[in-house]
């Protein structure tokens, strides 16, 4: 089965809207494949990685490319165990790569990328994601204080913040209680999505509180909704699309 994560890029000022898709990572029968996206030329500042730098080509490799690879923590880091229950999974059995990186977001504090999957209907054909909770750390102490008591499946609110000035298509999470606070959003990439599906349907609920860990980790949350029937096709805007010369049919490039 083929895993599609996208590689995001933050310009500038994130609170602003700078931030596109900049890449598309694949892996399929043992292979990796990696191509950049329209997105890449959309955002002033933004440079090819050096190991790929050509915009127009597709690369590949057996193994993870060391771009991706270093956003994995090492097994042998004493906090390894910890970082995946963190992420929800299971240290003796841990995923793959990708399905990893797909839900920390392969966030390094020394660059602006984001790593996110695309999402696809689960076996139930719902649209089902986790995801950990963004913008927490302008979150009032009063909502943070909150977060502490809450347990695995507490319901939680979405609100569509349409006049949002700085990203109009703002997706805010609040407390599903008496006198609730804004605890922070859903992330840019799933907001676009989650405004298609039916929000009556949607049922977004706590996955699981990290009350130690940093605050970008702090608050996992598991959303569902029916998969729309109106031909909903997630991450297939221009700034998704591949760059690549693939009409050329030309082998990828192997990268080392």
């Amino acid at each position: 089965m083929k895993t599609t994560v996208f590689i995001a890029w933050r310009g500038g000022a994130p609170e602003r809207g700078e931030w596109s898709p900049i890449g598309r990572l694949e892996h399929l029968d043992g292979e990796y494949r990696f191509v950049y996206t329209q997105g890449a030329l959309t955002l002033s500042g933004f440079h090819p990685f050096p190991a790929m730098p050509d915009l127009h080509t597709e690369y590949s490799s057996r193994r993870l490319f060391p771009v991706f690879s270093n956003r994995l923590l090492s097994s042998s880091r004493t906090e390894y165990e910890r970082w995946l229950a963190w992420s929800g999974f299971d240290s003796e059995n841990p995923p793959a790569p990708l399905a990893i990186l797909g839900v920390t977001e392969g966030i390094r504090q020394t660059d602006a990328l984001e790593m996110f999957p695309k999402p696809v209907p689960d076996n139930a054909n719902n649209y089902h994601t986790r995801f950990f909770l963004h913008g927490m750390r302008h979150a009032p102490l009063q909502a943070l204080e909150r977060v502490k008591d809450f347990k695995s499946g507490k319901p939680l609110r979405l609100v569509f913040e349409d006049s949002n000035r700085y990203d109009q298509y703002a997706v805010a999470v609040f407390d599903n209680g008496v006198d609730s606070v804004r605890l922070g959003y859903v992330p840019r990439y799933l907001a676009r999505d989650v405004r298609q599906l039916d929000r009556a349907s949607i049922d977004l609920r706590v996955a699981k509180v990290n009350w130690y860990a940093p605050l970008q980790m702090r608050l996992l949350c598991t959303l569902k909704a029916p998969w729309p029937k109106s031909g909903f096709q997630p991450c297939t805007g221009p700034e998704f699309q591949s760059i690549a010369r693939e009409a050329c049919q030309k082998d990828p490039v192997l990268a080392v």
